[in-house]
């Protein structure tokens, strides 16, 4: 009986889980995302993102050309298939014209929807260069916070960077927290242990996610960078992995006038 009644409720776990849809987000820092993106680069870019419900954008230009290429984008997506709406974030408030970037969020209009308006985190603006963007989205009842991040460059230290995230939750306790982006740090880095013992996880582990300058016989991907961190207790992860697309371009170099990083996914039930 003990047997029989384990196995009930193995399958209907299992029957509840596979009765949800998947929630399938993207992640993609695509470099210098702005007016040098021609209308068939674009184009290449929705092809490669239609399939998902969400998407976090990370190094959309700061001046003149980067919301222009979003909208240009979510008209791209809204010609193949479904309906999109999206949010630009203002200018990052770092000092450093140089490192100002704009975030964006694009999303299915007909499965998610927004919560409020998305915002720049101001809480640490003064010890992040590039303050994450945040969003707080709605896909049936379920209801979850995407928090975009690109962090400066290795050479520059992410990580002190990165150590305010293990304060976010308590900023935003209420909020179901899914930490996305370009980190410029590897998961297994020490200054992500504080997450992980909130029950954090990583969605990928030791998966290189930037371009080398040129593929060796090892692969085209050179570092660790990008990822999402999804509270275990809030979510199931069922799938996450990266998008080739490099493979579809003759060489590296012209693959980079895409982007220098792939794109990242991973699919969530949410609890």
């Amino acid at each position: 009986m003990k047997i029989f009644s384990f196995l009930l409720f193995i399958y209907f776990t299992v029957a509840t889980v596979n009765a949800q849809e998947a929630l399938k987000i993207c992640s993609w820092n695509i470099q210098n995302f702005g007016k040098s993106k021609s209308d068939s680069s674009i184009d290449y870019i929705a092809d490669k993102l239609k399939i998902f419900d969400v998407i976090a954008i990370q190094e959309v230009v700061a001046g003149n050309g980067g919301s222009q290429a979003v909208a240009k984008l979510v008209d791209a997506l809204n010609r193949k298939g479904y309906n999109w709406d999206y949010s630009v974030s203002n200018p990052t408030t770092s000092d450093n014209k140089y490192k100002k970037e704009r975030y964006a969020f694009i999303w299915k209009s007909k499965k998610i929807k927004k919560i409020g308006d998305a915002w720049l985190e101001k809480t640490y603006q003064l010890q992040i260069d590039r303050e994450p963007y945040l969003i707080t989205l709605k896909a049936e009842n379920k209801i979850f916070t995407l928090v975009s991040f690109h962090a400066i460059t290795k050479a520059e230290q992410p990580e002190t960077e990165i150590k305010y995230f293990k304060l976010l939750p308590a900023v935003y306790p209420k909020l179901n927290l899914i930490f996305c982006g370009d980190f410029n740090c590897p998961q297994s880095h020490s200054v992500f242990t504080p997450l992980k013992s909130m029950g954090y996880k990583p969605v990928l582990t030791g998966q290189k996610t930037s371009l080398r300058q040129k593929c060796l016989q090892t692969g085209c991907l050179a570092s660790e960078y990008d990822n999402a961190f999804f509270n275990t207790s809030k979510a199931t992860l069922l799938k996450s992995g990266i998008v080739h697309f490099y493979t579809d371009f003759e060489n590296i170099k012209a693959a980079k006038k895409i982007s220098d990083h792939v794109p990242i996914y991973f699919e969530l039930i949410l609890n």
